[in-house]
């Protein structure tokens, strides 16, 4: 009689590189097995850090008092748990920025305490008079 295993396969995109790799994941009890079709280390690397701890930057806009525009873009200077990406959405709606801002302004410090700062991704001057 043969041994029935639990191996799952995964099918993705890899966006580590402008490639685009087609990489394959066997799992096996939550665990990778093997990682295939990736042409770069970074799909590997990719493939792992998706199915283990899926992360992203997010971006989104925050109000400004007396800016010459209502709002400025920002992000996270790095990715957070996917997970946080709602909670994080929700403590930017609660900030507002002074004008001016300048390009690098961290609007927000330790979002969703996860060690990350949000940042103006431009510039918004001061309203004149």
């Amino acid at each position: 009689m043969e041994n029935a295993t639990n191996l799952e396969k995964k099918e993705l995109t890899c966006i580590g590189c402008p490639l685009g790799c087609s990489v394959s994941v066997e799992m096996e009890g939550g665990e990778i097995r093997a990682i295939t079709g990736n042409t770069c280390p970074r799909g590997a690397d990719y493939a792992r850090k998706e199915l283990t701890d899926p992360r992203r930057i997010v971006t989104s806009l925050v109000r400004v008092k007396g800016g010459e525009l209502a709002v400025v873009p920002v992000k996270t200077v790095s990715d957070i748990p996917k997970g946080q990406i709602m909670d994080c959405i929700r403590e930017l709606k609660a900030v507002e920025l002074e004008a001016p801002v300048a390009m690098g302004d961290v609007a927000l410090r330790n979002v969703c305490g996860s060690g990350v700062d949000v940042v103006a991704t431009a510039n918004v001057g001061a309203k004149n008079g």
